[in-house]
């Protein structure tokens, strides 16, 4: 992952401390396209500023590009995301985006939970068919094959 001088020193410009990225900048560092940036932007996520047909991000454009992205590799819903990002302007203090993060955060764990448990069961009772099919095949001479 680039650090934010690094990713000025690779064609970002830099206006006075506040740093400014290319789409370009963040997809290379985020391992995305450039068309899932601009499907965030679309969602009124990320909202960088426009010089002609580019686009500009601001830093805050970029740490919220992460908390994006780590949101839906956790499995939230765009509007979920949205929901918490939006709670950052209006909650100075941001005790409500806390407590929201943790009240969905935790019941996506639990959701998660659950479908491990089922896979679990799903996986046994596919080991236990398997042992079934394999001893008939015995039985009839022929080998089960992998």
């Amino acid at each position: 992952m680039l650090t934010e001088k690094a990713a000025v020193s690779r064609g970002a410009a830099a206006k006075g401390d506040e740093r400014h990225f290319t789409i370009r900048d963040l997809a290379e560092e985020f391992g995305c396209t450039h068309r899932t940036i601009r499907f965030y932007e679309d969602q009124g996520l990320l909202k960088p500023r426009r010089e002609g047909l580019a686009r500009i991000f601001s830093h805050r454009d970029r740490a919220r590009l992460s908390l994006i992205l780590r949101g839906r590799r956790l499995g939230f819903s765009i509007a979920e995301i949205a929901e918490m990002l939006n709670l950052y302007d209006a909650d100075p203090g941001h005790v409500r985006q806390l407590k929201l993060a943790l009240e969905k955060g935790r019941a996506r764990l639990a959701q998660l939970e659950r479908q491990r448990a089922d896979i679990e069961t799903a996986i046994a009772e596919l080991r236990e068919l398997e042992s079934i099919v394999v001893e008939k095949l015995r039985q009839q001479g022929a080998t089960a094959e992998r």
